[in-house]
């Protein structure tokens, strides 16, 4: 929901009038970021020559998840849906944060991918990886995704404000579907 705020400027006491706060304003920057950072990671993998079959085999043996991803490496149908899931999820949640639908179900699932990236691209041998091993990317981009979802970022100027406003029957669509509130935002 945008709103608008009255506040004071830093400069000769101003007031101005804001069509969105500040904090709705960053969260469409975030969402808008990330969507075209996802979508053109999808389109990068599903246009190019893409496999997660050698990601899997030679993840750190220091990774807590090693032996899983090593697992899964072996087993060739697992490694084929995993071939398919992750350029198509990456441009679908690009999509989804840059028209603003779906985006907590969006932000769930990118937030997913960054979890097992994190544990995928571990990098904690010694003393000084696990102080510059803990900040990776992927935790950043974890902590966006779950900053886009809990503002509900989707909301501002995205779809998800019009389908939350869609009435059906004269009763909007969350009040008569109350779990929808859970993906829209």
């Amino acid at each position: 929901m945008a709103t608008t705020t009255r506040h004071e400027t830093r400069f000769e006491n101003r007031t101005a009038e804001e069509p969105v706060s500040w904090t709705a304003g960053a969260a469409l920057g975030l969402r808008l970021v990330m969507g075209l950072v996802f979508l053109t990671a999808g389109l990068g993998k599903l246009l190019g020559e893409f496999s997660a079959a050698g990601y899997l085999a030679n993840v750190d043996p220091t990774s807590p998840l090693a032996g899983v991803y090593g697992a899964m490496a072996e087993i060739p149908a697992l490694v084929a849906v995993i071939d398919v899931a992750i350029p198509w999820g990456q441009l679908l949640i690009g999509l989804g944060l840059l028209v603003g639908g779906l985006v907590r179900l969006a932000a769930f699932f990118g937030g997913l991918q960054m979890v097992a990236f994190y544990f995928g691209n571990w990098e904690m041998a010694g003393a000084y990886e696990v102080l510059t091993g803990f900040a990776t990317s992927d935790l950043v981009y974890l902590i966006v995704f779950l900053a886009i979802g809990a503002l509900a970022a989707g909301r501002v100027y995205g779809l998800d404000a019009v389908l939350e406003r869609y009435e059906v029957d004269g009763e909007p669509l969350v009040e008569r579907h109350p779990r929808l509130r859970y993906v829209l935002g």
